[in-house]
């Protein structure tokens, strides 16, 4: 009797810890699944929300007005630029590199001076800053070669219209990937003028004109300055010229 008796209350409380341990399982699991789904999402939402960390490896525009200038090579080609051109402060430094930035002011193209520092960062429709690039490396193609392969394929009309400022103007076609832009063709004292203008919009308010050209001894130069001042494209092309042309000489 005795021993059927311990075999009874070993069983119910062989029983009552398994009932135990169900039990606990049935709300351990909803937890873990509550607990990571909330944290989760407050991952997510942090990814979201938080303010992004600038990139280290990314420098940012340091202008200076000093003129002081600086020695430099863009590939094989040799220049001597005054420091308030040069828009990065580790360019700066000269010798050997595969591109540099520069910055120009509007009408004459002189370089950056203190007064100008609040345009340098507004942003405005009619800014006097003129962005500059020059660069070394793959060739570009001629501007000629690149409207007859390249844009045309993408116009409404390949022969264009005329435009203002005695500028062609090409239309791009909803579907192409330059639909948000103007293409405008000019004839400069150097040959052909192809600028890429960024149409205004709301979202747009202050659209620019682009240029990229190839130059001697495997350069190429872009250029950007504001559409506002569209109508003084064969000055803007002149004075660029006659600046990198400069540089070139001093050194």
């Amino acid at each position: 009797m005795r021993g059927s008796g311990d075999g009874q209350l070993m069983g119910l409380l062989r029983k009552g810890s398994g009932g135990a341990r169900t039990k606990r399982s049935g709300w351990l699991v909803p937890a873990v699944v509550f607990l990571a789904t909330a944290s989760l999402s407050a991952l997510t939402l942090g990814y979201f929300v938080a303010p992004e960390v600038p990139r280290l490896s990314e420098e940012q525009p340091a202008p200076t007005d000093a003129t002081r200038p600086i020695a430099l090579t863009i590939g094989t080609a040799s220049f001597r630029i005054p420091s308030n051109y040069i828009l990065l402060a580790s360019e700066r430094r000269g010798g050997a590199m595969q591109k540099v930035a520069l910055v120009g002011l509007l009408p004459d193209l002189r370089g950056y001076v203190l007064t100008a520092a609040q345009e340098l960062t507004a942003n405005a429709p009619d800014s006097h800053v003129v962005n500059l690039m020059l660069r070394s490396g793959e060739p570009l193609l001629p501007e000629q070669d690149r409207l007859s392969r390249i844009y045309q394929a993408q116009v409404e009309n390949p022969n264009g219209q005329p435009g203002p400022y005695g500028l062609r103007q090409y239309r791009f076609r909803a579907d192409s990937g330059y639909h948000d832009q103007d293409l405008f063709l000019g004839a400069g004292e150097a040959g052909p003028v192809v600028l890429l203008c960024t149409k205004l919009t709301p979202e747009i308010p202050a659209p620019s004109c682009l240029r990229d050209t190839p130059l001697a001894d495997g350069l190429s130069l872009s250029y950007r300055f504001k559409r506002a001042h569209l109508a003084q494209w064969r000055d803007i092309d002149m004075r660029i010229r006659a600046l990198i042309a400069g540089f070139r000489q001093k050194a």
